[in-house]
């Protein structure tokens, strides 16, 4: 187990190139913190930077407070799974498993345990004499992680294990990546461009974009108070619908107007903004598609759309609408709906929408931040 600090981390390859920048953070002993972000935002380098696998420009990384900057890697006791898994073609799964362990010198029964104990956490006991060619992917995955996990590393590092795999062996990766962080005492971090990766392994989730942190926070805090127009958009599914809106203040309340209809901020939302002394402006209005809900057109606090798509989900349908020209996704539960609507809404239907205005965000619109 171990402790990690990243402070003042910078990656650069030129001048004009920095892959990563200004980039800290503490991870505690035994955490499981995930790296999520768009492709070429910076996560696989700063995770390869803890590796040791590239140089650090600037900065300082720790592991249980020793500076680590120009230790070699196979000197910074941390396990490493790849996304191609990187297995040795010609050995077989045990070979493979034990092979670090060798390198090491370590005693042929010692070796023999830990390799049959790791096999038996992954469920791939029965597949020990085999190759790798002779395994499916979610197998090889597996092995993969056996591997790193025999040399009972500080630190495991994964960088985007699961992207090769298709959807349900994805989700029984997830599960099975739970079931083993639960079983040993290491410290993760884990890579990834898919956020319901994210949001469902990680103790915290670090968000990026374009080499720096955005947010930082559990996947709870990153859902419930995202700190930017990017994190409201990056995170959650479908994501978050925007809206060109304005504050105003009137008599001392608040209210926000949404394609000309004009809505009551909620008690609590009211003090907040009182609190933090916002002033009347224009600002980008968030509703996640699961906060909308169906109303009467004609009802108070109504905006009027059209549908588009309407996309039968099992328990619930996402209708993809058209309001004052602008996309809005609704996410609604088919218990919820008339029983000549629970399978969806013709193309062409007028609806009208509604929100508690207790679950939106304001954004700046010049600086994308959060206004709370």
């Amino acid at each position: 187990m171990a402790t990690l600090s990243l402070r003042n981390i910078q990656k650069k390859y030129n001048e004009k190139v920095i892959a990563v920048d200004n980039f800290n953070l503490e991870i505690a002993d035994n955490e499981f913190v995930v790296f999520v972000g768009p492709s070429g935002c910076g996560k696989s380098t700063t995770l390869r930077m803890v590796a040791g696998l590239e140089d650090i420009s600037s900065g300082e990384l720790y592991i249980d407070d020793k500076l680590m900057n120009d230790i070699a890697p196979k000197d910074r006791d941390i396990a490493m799974v790849f996304q191609n898994y990187a297995l040795y073609p010609h050995m077989t799964v045990y070979q493979n498993m034990a092979f670090a362990l060798k390198l090491r010198k370590t005693p042929k029964d010692e070796i023999d345990r830990q390799v049959r104990q790791a096999a038996e956490i992954l469920d791939i006991t029965e597949y020990l004499d085999r190759k790798p060619k002779a395994l499916s992917g979610g197998q090889r995955q597996r092995v993969a992680i056996g591997r790193a996990i025999v040399r009972e590393p500080k630190v495991m590092l994964m960088d985007e294990p699961l992207s090769n795999l298709d959807a349900k062996l994805r989700n029984e990766m997830r599960a099975e990546i739970i079931k083993l962080r639960q079983r040993i005492n290491t410290t993760f971090i884990y890579v990834t461009h898919d956020q319901t990766e994210a949001m469902t392994l990680g103790d915290r989730i670090v968000i990026m974009k374009r080499g720096f942190i955005q947010q930082i926070g559990t996947p709870q805090e990153v859902f419930d108070h995202p700190a930017n127009l990017f994190v409201a958009g990056f995170i959650g599914t479908p994501h978050m619908n925007i809206f060109d809106a304005e504050l105003k203040k009137d008599n001392g309340q608040y209210s926000v107007v949404v394609n000309g209809v004009e809505f009551k901020c909620s008690p609590e939302k009211q003090a907040e903004y009182e609190a933090k002394g916002l002033a009347p402006q224009k600002v980008k209005l968030g509703v996640r598609p699961e906060h909308l809900s169906l109303s009467d057109p004609s009802a108070p606090m109504t905006i009027p759309a059209r549908v588009d798509v309407s996309e039968m989900m099992g328990s619930s349908i996402h209708l993809h609408t058209n309001a004052d020209g602008k996309d809005v996704v609704m996410v609604i539960q088919a218990t919820d709906l008339p029983a000549d609507h629970r399978t969806g809404f013709a193309f062409g239907t007028d609806i009208g929408f509604t929100f508690d205005t207790n679950l939106m965000h304001l954004f700046d619109p010049e600086t994308e931040e959060n206004l709370i």
